[in-house]
């Protein structure tokens, strides 16, 4: 069974891919950061999941910014609280004292070789992490990272730039910088794979306490997806798919991945080398294509739907 570090800003698709996770593999721990919404709310909504679903996973704050400039969040998605604004009751449970960035490395070096980190927030807990110490990513097995649009076709007011990236591109700078090879799940593959929406709200309704946990704090998002009419977006849950099961892709390109920092239009943007035609190291594996029957099975096992036989 694979063993995961999550990195995560909860945010509804976070929430899902955690669910995910828990279903699938063990989790050692939730590092939390900013980024859908602010730390106060992403630490508490990481806390009452792990609450809901009845597991003793540590949750570790962050970083409350992006490492130089701020940074607009996404409320106007996930809800104001970046759980559908449900008025939950807050968790009894608290996070770890340790921050985020120290567990990173504290969990990697008590493992070495044996986690997978899957981060699907934006990356300044793991930048500040690789400051602490440049040898991390010997000792993870591997990096998965949400993030990018590796075409250009983005999903803020920047038209080239993903979300995650864009909140704090000098973080991701780093890690794409240091890191020697990641897999990748941009934000375009996310579109490709969206589900219709009749058959992620059958998901719901006939999934356990689970899918009705995720149905109440989701509801906003998928209104919001229903607006755009591009069918039920799970960016972190199909990231967390390639994690989970790697031979889930049955497309994918080696390349060299590189973010830009410049101010303008393009800060934030992944900016891909295609062709590889300047010398990088080719760092990023591009997932491209999923199997995406697979890809529902795990989501919907994660909801409590048993596997059909």
């Amino acid at each position: 069974m694979t063993t995961l570090l999550i990195d995560t800003d909860p945010g509804v698709d976070d929430a899902l891919a955690i669910l995910m996770a828990h279903a699938h593999a063990r989790v050692v721990g939730l590092c939390i950061a900013a980024g859908n919404v602010g730390l106060a709310h992403t630490v508490g909504n990481a806390l009452k999941l792990v609450e809901t679903i009845d597991v003793d996973t540590p949750v570790f704050a962050g970083c409350p910014t992006p490492l130089v400039l701020p940074a607009p969040g996404a409320g106007f998605v996930h809800g104001e609280d970046g759980f559908g604004d449900t008025a939950y009751l807050p968790a009894a449970r608290r996070a770890n004292g340790e921050h985020a960035a120290a567990a990173i490395v504290r969990l990697a070096r008590e493992r070495p070789g044996e986690l997978t980190l899957v981060a699907l927030a934006p990356l300044t807990n793991l930048a500040l992490a690789l400051r602490l110490d440049p040898d991390l990513p010997s000792r993870f097995a591997r990096l998965v990272v949400m993030g990018g649009a590796v075409t250009g076709h983005g999903n803020i007011h920047l038209a080239p730039v993903e979300f995650n990236i864009g909140f704090d591109p000098e973080a991701a700078h780093v890690v794409f910088s240091e890191w020697p090879q990641f897999d990748l799940v941009d934000w375009e593959a996310c579109l490709r794979h969206a589900m219709t929406f009749e058959a992620f709200e059958r998901m719901l309704a006939a999934g356990d306490e689970r899918a009705g946990f995720y149905a109440a704090i989701s509801r906003k998002a998928r209104a919001f997806n229903r607006s755009r009419g591009r069918g039920m977006i799970a960016a972190d849950a199909l990231a967390m798919a390639v994690a989970l099961d790697p031979a889930i892709v049955t497309r994918a390109e080696h390349h060299h991945v590189a973010i830009e920092l410049a101010a303008g239009l393009s800060r934030g943007a992944t900016v891909v080398d295609w062709h590889d035609r300047l010398g990088g190291r080719a760092n990023a594996n591009i997932v491209l294509g999923v199997d995406q029957a697979r890809f529902e099975a795990l989501v919907a096992a994660a909801l409590g739907i048993p596997a059909a036989r």
